[in-house]
């Protein structure tokens, strides 16, 4: 049995594997699974859910949603995963990590972490799969324009996994512990292949010099792409000029989530 809790916990070979189930899936020639998954999402999620539920329902798993609340009720955890491995085959967890954790600790089950407030491993094996479809994500020099949080910790992760030169830039006190970082954003962006964004959060008056801009993009390498996670607003993270700029990566980019979401739950359900 294999959790997905954060992506240091595997290996290069695992997120291959990942990478390959996920071609299949996208071919329509992924493995049947038949069976429940039992996901438990808020109101406000909707790329991940949609993703996950979509994805499950196409490889022959019953989708049951319930809300993140459900498991905060006076309930040992070891009970409410012992109890859903009479009926289910995954659980799919968007809550504080704290509790995926113990989930995963007594679960008999595969816990996949669908996103916590310390990282979101299925957003960022979407985003490098998508990027390997064109590119070898190893050549590649990638920059996290943005402070310490689940996406700047997720992009770590799989940065280790897979050896990708990854700089954060960001004012030194809010960048990630552990980062290899910068706060020249006019340098660092004329040698990034991957322009990366997340929302500022409680650091927006402390990242507002560092929004991205049509012009800055300007000055990136020829082919260079522009990836805002999602949700992004012009204007805060990047200007509106920066969403009209070519390097933008755009709405298509993540239609990668579906088939990565279907590889993710097969390798857990192996």
């Amino acid at each position: 049995m294999r959790h997905l809790i954060r992506l240091s916990d595997w290996d290069r070979a695992d997120v291959e594997r990942v990478f390959a189930l996920a071609d299949e899936h996208d071919r329509g020639a992924g493995p049947r699974r038949e069976g429940c998954a039992v996901m438990f999402f808020p109101p406000s999620s909707l790329r991940t859910r949609v993703s996950l539920e979509r994805g499950a329902q196409l490889m022959g798993l019953q989708p049951i949603v319930f809300p993140p609340e459900s498991l905060e009720k006076p309930e040992a955890l070891a009970d409410v995963a012992g109890y859903l491995a009479s009926w289910a085959d995954v659980l799919i967890v968007r809550q504080r990590m704290q509790i995926i954790e113990e989930l995963a600790a007594s679960s008999p089950i595969p816990v996949i972490n669908a996103m916590t407030e310390l990282n979101h491993p299925c957003e960022v094996l979407g985003d490098v799969y998508a990027l390997g479809r064109t590119r070898d994500p190893q050549s590649l020099r990638f920059l996290f324009v943005g402070a310490d949080g689940n996406i700047a910790r997720a992009w770590q992760e799989i940065a280790v996994v897979l050896g990708l030169d990854l700089v954060q830039c960001c004012p030194g006190p809010i960048a990630t512990p552990g980062a290899e970082h910068t706060d020249d954003l006019a340098r660092a962006i004329t040698t990034a292949d991957v322009i990366i964004t997340d929302g500022p959060g409680q650091h927006a008056e402390a990242l507002a010099p560092f929004r991205i801009t049509a012009a800055l993009l300007d000055t990136a390498p020829a082919g260079a792409q522009f990836i805002p996670c999602p949700p992004h607003l012009a204007g805060r993270e990047a200007a509106a000029d920066a969403f009209r700029h070519p390097a933008l990566a755009g709405h298509g980019f993540k239609s990668s989530l579906l088939p990565v979401q279907q590889a993710v739950m097969s390798v857990c359900l192996d």
